[in-house]
C-alpha cells in the first residue's frame, strides 16, 4: 500500500524548504497496492522534516499528523524508512519505497469505521499491512477495550492479536450490548 515518491521531489522539497518554511510541514506520499494497484495518498503534517539519504529515512517532529483513507495516526516523531528501486528499463527514474513507518510518542490511530489504538510506540509494515503497538497499548470499539503488552492490528484482515506477559496480562472488557442482536 505505501508507496512510491521521486527522489528528485525529495531533493526539491530539501532545496524549497527555507522558501515554504512555516510553523508547521506537509508532505504528500503516494502509496501504491502491492501489484501495482491505484495509489492512495499519505499526507502528514508536523512542525519540523528531516530527510536523511544516507540512512533512507524522514523524520517528522512535533505535532505529527499523518492521514490516509483507512487510518489517522498522531504522534510526537514519526519516522518513515524507504528503498530505492530503479524505474523500468531504459529510464533512468529512480523510485522511492517507504517500507516501513514508526511512530513515537503519544501514538493514537483512528480509523473511520470507529476503533481508536494508543501506544507508546507503534509500527506499521507495509508490506503486511500491519501495525504493532507495544508500550501501554490500548485498542477501543465504542465501550469495549483490550490492552495487553503488545497488540499486532491487521488492517486488511480486520483482525488483531494481543499479547501479554508475567507482569501485563491480557484485559479485555466487553460492554453490555442493550436490545436485540
Amino acid at each position: 500500500m505505501i508507496p512510491f515518491f521521486c527522489r528528485t521531489c525529495l531533493l526539491a522539497l530539501l532545496f524549497f524548504l527555507p522558501v515554504l518554511a512555516s510553523s508547521s510541514f506537509s508532505a504528500d506520499f503516494r502509496l501504491a497496492k502491492d501489484g501495482g494497484g491505484k495509489e492512495a495518498p499519505l499526507v502528514i503534517k508536523s512542525n519540523n522534516l528531516e530527510i536523511d539519504n544516507d540512512k533512507k529515512t524522514v523524520t517528522f517532529t512535533g505535532n505529527v499528523d499523518a492521514r490516509k483513507d483507512d487510518w489517522i495516526m498522531n504522534c510526537n516523531e514519526m519516522i518513515l524508512i524507504y528503498n530505492e528501486q530503479t524505474g523500468k528499463a531504459g529510464t533512468d527514474a529512480e523510485k522511492v519505497r517507504v517500507d516501513k513507518i514508526i511512530a513515537k510518542g503519544a501514538v493514537r490511530i483512528l480509523r473511520p469505521l470507529g476503533g481508536e489504538a494508543t501506544a507508546d510506540e507503534a509500527i506499521y509494515y507495509q508490506a503486511e499491512e500491519k501495525v504493532v503497538l507495544t508500550g501501554k497499548p490500548v485498542v477501543k470499539q465504542g465501550d469495549d477495550f483490550v490492552e495487553g503488552s503488545k497488540i499486532t492490528l491487521f488492517l486488511k484482515d480486520n483482525r488483531s492479536i494481543v499479547e501479554g506477559s508475567e507482569e501485563n496480562k491480557v484485559r479485555a472488557v466487553i460492554a453490555p450490548r442493550s436490545g436485540q442482536r
